[in-house]
């Protein structure tokens, strides 16, 4: 049956002995294949989050595991909830930089300066969590008075909120592209394929977002007394399952994802290797050039005050390259 509350557990069940070793086993299996192609591709820039991602899910699941054993241990409990749940997060910014990576291919159809997907995604991400743990601070200090911590309850709820905001957002600058390097012709396999993938990754984390929402609204509702019925909770909070399909399922299916279309088997090694506009000839040139202060390029990623002063963008890449890269189809790894 399941469902029911276990006396004593932290968890409200007893937690699954068994599947904590498959994913401790899984994630670092999946990381050391991680390291392996950064160091094959030389992509440790482009994909090395990954490396480190499975580092904190392995120890992770290894931390659940003990608990497992002793399911009434509250630092346990809290280390594996803190490794497991640090991670995906860090999965999303992988996937900005890899977008950023995608872009600098075909710089003539980008939205935004490739280099600037990073730093500005990160930035919202910064704001996120630090919602995140303001809101966690208020909730989990019981001595406040009852109005502080629901602002703590509320400051996590916009933190979840914001990012299906970003993540939709990230979605459409993505799509953006996409349609612009069909209209010109040059939407070969390889962008093809890096965005496929990328959409992919990027739905996979979403439903794992939105997962952590119901999750978090389900116990944010909650008002624990002692004439609580623990069956009419969510079964969320009472099945284990839910956690394993929706978190730990989903986040080593996106890391067997990478493993297996990572991005370095479409993209060039370096950031000047650019696609030309017959959508054919990869052509290495100068890149691009941000003559303006870091901070400036954070907070302004659009050059929206270039624009209003009537600025003219930089682009190098009508000026011709300075000489090809590998054929359209082989990785530079491979041509080497």
């Amino acid at each position: 049956m399941g469902g029911e509350y276990v006396d004593g557990s932290i968890y409200f069940y007893a937690p699954n002995k068994g599947a904590p070793i498959f994913f401790a086993i899984g994630f670092a299996a999946s990381g050391l294949y991680h390291a392996y192609q950064c160091a094959h591709f030389q992509s440790w820039r482009i994909t090395g989050l990954y490396v480190f991602c499975s580092i904190l899910f392995t120890g992770g699941f290894i931390v659940r595991e003990l608990g497992a054993f002793n399911y009434s241990d509250i630092i346990i409990y809290i280390i594996q909830i803190c490794l497991i749940y640090a991670a995906p997060p860090l999965l999303e910014l992988a996937n900005y930089n890899i977008l950023g990576r995608i872009l600098y291919y075909a710089p003539y159809n980008s939205p935004i300066h490739p280099g600037r997907v990073i730093t500005t995604f990160a930035m919202i991400s910064i704001v996120v969590e630090a919602l995140n743990g303001n809101g966690a601070a208020l909730v989990a200090n019981q001595t406040l008075p009852q109005w502080r911590q629901e602002i703590g309850r509320n400051l996590l709820k916009a933190a979840l909120l914001i990012q299906i905001f970003v993540l939709a957002l990230f979605v459409l600058l993505a799509v953006v592209f996409h349609r612009r390097c069909s209209r010109s012709g040059v939407l070969n396999h390889r962008l093809t394929n890096v965005l496929y993938t990328l959409y992919a990754s990027t739905a996979i984390i979403t439903v794992r977002t939105i997962f952590r929402i119901v999750e978090y609204w389900s116990i944010a509702e909650l008002h624990f007394d002692e004439g609580l019925d623990a069956s009419t909770l969510s079964p969320i909070i009472r099945y284990e399952w839910y956690f394993y399909v929706f978190e730990a399922g989903l986040m080593l299916c996106n890391n067997v994802l990478m493993n297996i279309r990572h991005p370095r088997k479409y993209l060039p090694k370096s950031t000047k290797t650019y696609l030309a506009k017959d959508g054919v000839t990869e052509v290495t040139g100068p890149g691009y050039k941000d003559t303006r202060d870091f901070l400036v390029t954070v907070l302004d990623p659009f050059d929206l005050w270039g624009i209003l002063r009537g600025k003219k963008e930089d682009k190098f890449w009508e000026a011709g390259g300075e000489g090809k890269g590998t054929p359209q189809g082989r990785s530079d790894v491979e041509a080497a």
